[in-house]
């Protein structure tokens, strides 16, 4: 084994007006490649996601989800080695829980590596870059600034980004972070697919256009299913369904982003299982007046009180609850799962305009991954394409599989996303 060797990467950032170099040093491993582990972070407001991943072989060698951070039942569970483990732990902040997520994966018994410096870098989840960030960036003081800036464009993401980030320059200040933006993938969007027919000044003075979101599961869905069909990406027209609590459709073409039906922020597209998706803008402002609400109080509605739940008058916010009832008897059930099918296919439909065809439909996240009923439903619709499912390759969930029949004109299949792998294999990018 040859000598361990230093390599020294610098990021110019601002602060108070003057540039900094900031300095990192990353340690090469012997081979001549860069440490291969890399720590992946999705911070929630009170939550904190993680998993470290091998990536010489982009093995998961632990994962965990810290709960009810700044609540007095807050608890860690960790797994590794196939194995669950559960602990109490009241933590403050995300500055503490990440103490404490450290001092799990360093232990002798829970831990996967020996100390921090097994690290080569940690990758964060950040829903909106912006038009600023087409690509992931090393994280400075000027990114983390901007990332505040675009806050308001996800106001129940982005703050909760900032979190993990600053807890991690407390926690773990040696080890280079990358931003993995969710709009990024979607910066190839043609300008009149993103552009609103408003007045224009509002996008050169308030960034007011289409962003998208869940850019990371689109790029690794879409990526994935040419591998596993045996094509080159560039050959392929590919209608991604990223179907959970959050909901977007995404057309790919070229391996690209050319459309996708979430807007300005996360809200909007088709309805998913709080969020309303798209409706006549003089919803919003009818309802305002007639119910006497501040812009805030209607963005909670529309955020918190709407889609599935809003429509099922308020049976549940999981699309399982709502699928039993609705098998069950209940109308309005029943309604909200026809009017999210009905939505999820009129956007595979304006997808399809977009590229001018469909090769390849792809299902993902929860409900794409699990819901062999949305799955036929949404495909009936999209019959006349020539899309025909295969009922007994339908039954299957969570798993890759072909779901459509051998006589479709479309291929269909079931993809179970893996934006963590994607995050961890663009952090390696940068630091490297």
């Amino acid at each position: 084994m040859s000598k361990n060797v230093e390599d020294t990467k610098y990021l110019i950032t601002t602060k108070n007006g003057k540039k900094i170099r900031q300095i990192w040093t990353v340690p090469i491993v012997s081979r001549g490649g860069f440490k291969m582990k890399i720590l992946v972070l999705n911070s929630g407001s009170s939550s904190l996601k993680y998993q470290v991943i091998d990536m010489d072989t982009e093995k998961v060698l632990a994962k965990g989800y810290f709960e009810r951070i700044g609540q007095q039942n807050s608890f860690l569970t960790h797994k590794v080695n196939g194995e669950k483990h559960k602990f109490e732990k009241h933590v403050e902040n995300h500055e503490q829980a990440l103490e404490f997520v450290f001092s799990r994966l360093t232990n002798d018994h829970y831990g996967v590596i020996k100390s921090l410096e097994e690290l080569g870098g940690i990758g964060h989840r950040v829903v909106q870059g912006g038009e600023k960030y087409s690509q992931p960036v090393l994280i400075g003081n000027e990114v983390i600034e901007e990332i505040k800036k675009c806050s308001e464009l996800a106001p129940l993401h982005n703050p909760a980004a900032i979190l993990g980030i600053e807890a991690c320059q407390k926690v773990a200040s040696k080890i280079p972070m990358v931003a993995v933006f969710d709009t990024a993938f979607h910066q190839t969007i043609p300008k009149e697919r993103y552009i609103y027919p408003i007045p224009y000044e509002y996008y050169k003075n308030y960034g007011v256009r289409k962003y998208g979101a869940h850019g990371t599961s689109h790029q690794y869905v879409s990526n994935r299913v040419a591998e596993i069909m045996g094509k080159d990406i560039n050959d392929l027209k590919i209608i991604n369904c990223h179907l959970g609590q959050g909901a977007s459709v995404c057309a790919i073409q070229n391996g690209k982003s050319v459309e996708t039906s979430m807007g300005l922020t996360p809200l909007g597209g088709v309805p998913m299982g709080t969020r309303s998706g798209d409706l006549d803008p003089s919803v919003v402002t009818y309802i305002m007046k007639k119910e006497n609400l501040t812009p805030q109080e209607m963005e909670d509605v529309l955020n918190k009180k709407s889609g599935i739940y809003g429509a099922s008058r308020g049976l549940s916010v999981d699309f399982r609850d709502v699928e039993n009832d609705a098998l069950a008897g209940g109308t309005h059930a029943q309604l909200a799962l026809d009017i999210y099918h009905y939505d999820v296919a009129s956007y595979v439909a304006k997808c399809a305009v977009a590229m001018g065809g469909i090769d390849v439909i792809t299902f993902t996240a929860g409900v794409g991954e699990k819901g062999p009923l949305s799955r036929k439903a949404i495909c009936d619709y999209l019959e006349f394409f020539g899309v025909k499912i295969d009922e007994e390759k339908n039954k299957i969930r969570g798993e890759e599989v072909e779901i459509s029949s051998a006589d479709s004109k479309v291929k269909v299949y079931v993809v179970p996303t893996d934006e963590e792998l994607m995050i961890a294999r663009e952090t390696l990018n940068q630091v490297k």
